[in-house]
């Protein structure tokens, strides 16, 4: 997952949290920062000093113009669109954040863009890029569950639990139609259907808005979901998303149960994974002596040193760069992920204002 067959120029739009990351993991990976912008001109230095870049450019086209190979999009999601076009067309490869849009209409446009100029596009489904989770990957493929009979999960946040909570992510003007769910739910979709490797067919959804105002301004935006679904083999699930869960800083858990084992996977306990029997239950832990193949690609760090949400993105950065230099990194998320996120999404949103009614999940 190294850079070094030749060293990538790459920029990256936006420095806000999002903007460090993506910065921390392209120098991890061996790529130059040449630049980054901020939300004004008078923020450039601010960017590139968050992010690692060489220099703050004014504005997208003076970092357009600049000879880099990758732009790094971590903007609000309502400028995910025209920003990732205009680097495709300037003949950037792209990593977005997700939402990869807020639209269907819109996530296949800029997935069909990316192909029709042949440009890598990725996006940040981190999560399965923790060893434990292509040790499940795995385990499942070979059998080891035996028949799969249900999925259940959640993924529990608390920052927006408080009245006088605020972020740009509240407004549907910048977020999106959809808050909670596209911004949490659809990592735990993504986790579910790339470990067991099937994909949700149908979903039954409500949605809630516990505080309806905030700062004055009235939300149109989700505070939690839950859902159940059943996947094209069958099986039935339920998932429950919140950023109002009091305690709860970022607990992504997927529960896959079979007739011969079952598996838990819990995000902030990510060196573990729990397996149980009828006979037994057990931890399993993340050893590189003893990772099936495709988990010890994605290990950073001996056993019993901790690895944790910046190594997922390390790794996953650079697997979209190794795409860039020609490679076919086995479980890269494309904008073929993003656009499959959105059209869950979307599914999601559409049931819920149809009083929880099932909606087919388009998978073309």
């Amino acid at each position: 997952m190294s850079t070094s067959a030749r060293k990538l120029r790459v920029g990256i739009v936006g420095g806000g949290f999002m903007g460090r990351v993506h910065g921390r993991s392209a120098l991890v990976a061996g790529a130059q920062v040449v630049g980054a912008i901020g939300s004004s001109p008078d923020r450039a230095g601010a960017a590139a000093e968050a992010t690692g870049a060489e220099r703050g450019f004014a504005d997208l086209d003076e970092l357009l113009a600049a000879d880099l190979d990758v732009v790094h999009v971590c903007t609000p999601n309502n400028t995910h669109l025209p920003v990732t076009l205009r680097a495709l067309e300037a003949g950037k490869h792209v990593i977005c954040e997700k939402p990869l849009a807020t639209s269907v209409q819109d996530a296949a446009g800029l997935h069909a863009a990316a192909l029709e100029a042949s440009l890598v596009g990725t996006v940040p489904f981190v999560y399965r890029y923790h060893p434990m989770v292509r040790e499940l990957r795995t385990r499942i493929a070979e059998g080891e569950a035996g028949l799969i009979t249900s999925l259940h999960g959640s993924y529990l946040q608390d920052w927006l639990a408080g009245a006088d909570d605020q972020n740009w992510r509240v407004d549907d003007e910048a977020g999106g139609p959809s808050r909670t769910f596209a911004d949490i739910g659809s990592h735990w979709c993504d986790l579910m259907e790339f470990v067991t490797g099937d994909r949700i067919a149908a979903i039954s959804a409500q949605t809630r808005t516990i505080r309806g105002q905030r700062g004055g301004v009235d939300v149109r935006t989700e505070d939690l979901a839950t859902a159940q679904f059943r996947t094209e083999a069958g099986v039935v699930g339920t998932i429950v998303v919140s950023q109002v869960a009091a305690g709860r800083k970022n607990r992504l858990y997927l529960e896959v149960s079979g007739t011969e084992s079952s598996f838990g996977f819990d995000q902030e306990d990510p060196d573990r994974l729990w397996a149980g029997r009828r006979t037994e239950s057990r931890l399993l832990t993340r050893d590189p002596e003893t990772l099936s193949p495709p988990a010890a690609r994605v290990n950073r760090l001996p056993a019993g040193h901790a690895q944790g949400y910046q190594d997922a993105f390390d790794s996953f950065v650079g697997d979209s760069y190794a795409a860039v230099l020609g490679d076919r990194p086995d479980g890269l998320p494309d904008f073929a992920a993003g656009a499959r996120s959105a059209r869950l999404v979307d599914a999601v949103l559409r049931s819920a204002a149809a009083d929880s009614a099932w909606i087919t999940v388009e998978n073309s």
